[in-house]
């Protein structure tokens, strides 16, 4: 349902959530994400530009979150990337559909509904403070950083 480039998105913003406030370089995010250099500067430039995250170049520069994980929904990430295109007239151009979607239309337009919905109540820090064995990104035990948010 979600392309390789929101799944990449979404790995860096929750990289540069872990690390809030402080910027991370692209060879870092790279490292954490296991997303290819270039790709990931793309991307990165992609959010940049969106308001998701903020660069910086030169000694001490690099990237970070533009908003506190708090703030920042993965539906704000989604939708800055590929945004999610809910189903408002019949795809079909059936003039005697117009906006009475069909049953099918009507259900798929529920299903991303539903999923604008969870992402939108959704924050980074909830996603990095969720109790899991398995927490993202990582092969290990929880950050400094997630235990801190884990805390609040």
């Amino acid at each position: 349902m979600f392309s390789q480039t929101v799944e990449y998105a979404l790995r860096a913003v929750v990289y540069l959530a872990y690390e809030a406030p402080e910027a991370r370089t692209t060879e870092q995010i790279h490292q954490a994400t296991q997303v290819k250099k270039a790709y990931l500067s793309k991307i990165l430039q992609g959010l940049a530009k969106k308001g998701i995250v903020t660069t910086q170049r030169g000694v001490g520069g690099g990237v970070a979150l533009a908003s506190t994980p708090e703030e920042l929904t993965i539906l704000d990430v989604v939708n800055s990337v590929e945004p999610l295109m809910r189903i408002k007239s019949c795809p079909l151009g059936l003039s005697s559909h117009g906006v009475r979607l069909c049953p099918l239309h009507k259900r798929m337009d529920a299903a991303l509904e539903s999923v604008e919905v969870a992402f939108g109540k959704t924050t980074l820090a909830e996603v990095l403070s969720e109790p899991s064995k398995s927490v993202p990104l990582c092969d290990g035990p929880p950050s400094p950083q997630v235990l801190r948010l884990r805390q609040k």
